[in-house]
């Protein structure tokens, strides 16, 4: 290659080299089988956050989960008119063709996304300068009233309190999609709460019963 990469490139293509190396040479068994299709059993639902990587907290291979990311790891309600629905139409794919058996949604600390609802702080902006954030984010303004109530708009409890918000409203958000309920009411499919606490690396699993998260141990 004749071309002058910039170093974060070229960091991108070392790395490349070592996943030719040592991640996908010594299991070619496993890629030749993939090359064939994909039949993940789990799909999760995560924030775009570089510092959250579900196939890394997971510690899974290569198809083993299907992953949609996207700021804050939410779930618009299901709604059929026209437009671009990206994260419903991973969400259709997943469970309706590749037919998995759960739907993970994970929060995650720090998040930039649930902080921003929690403060307003993109209301009002035009696109390029927070106004697409501001817009996506709003599917958390009926939860913000309630944490607003209760911790204020400012710190850490605050914005813990709306980050684990975040994912009962997807949670929430995702039964209103019919055949993502009739799944459940089967119990073809079950949904789950996650949250990862990037300060401590400890995974939260939500009591579906009382909604608050207990720390995997």
């Amino acid at each position: 290659m004749s071309e002058t990469l910039s170093p974060v490139l070229d960091g991108l293509i070392d790395g490349y080299r070592r996943f030719r190396s040592t991640g996908w040479t010594p299991h070619r068994e496993r890629w030749a089988k993939l090359k064939d299709g994909q039949e993940p059993q789990v799909m999760v639902i995560s924030c775009s956050d570089s510092r959250v990587d579900p196939t890394q907290i997971f510690d899974v291979d290569p198809g083993e989960i299907f992953v949609v990311r996207n700021v804050a790891a939410l779930v618009p309600p299901y709604e059929t008119t026209p437009g671009h629905h990206g994260v419903s139409a991973a969400l259709e794919f997943a469970v309706q063709v590749l037919g998995v058996k759960e739907v993970v949604v994970m929060g995650h600390g720090m998040c930039g996304g649930c902080k921003a609802a929690l403060s307003q702080s993109v209301k009002d902006k035009e696109p390029g300068a927070g106004g697409f954030v501001a817009n996506w984010i709003a599917l958390l303004d009926e939860a913000r009233e309630a944490v607003v109530h209760e911790h204020g708009t400012t710190g850490r409890p605050a914005e813990i309190q709306m980050e684990q918000a975040g994912v009962r409203v997807s949670l929430a958000n995702l039964m209103t999609f019919p055949w993502v309920r009739e799944k459940v009411e089967s119990g073809e499919l079950t949904l789950r709460g996650t949250f990862f606490a990037i300060s401590d690396g400890v995974l939260h699993l939500m009591d579906k019963e009382t909604g608050a998260f207990e720390p995997i141990t």
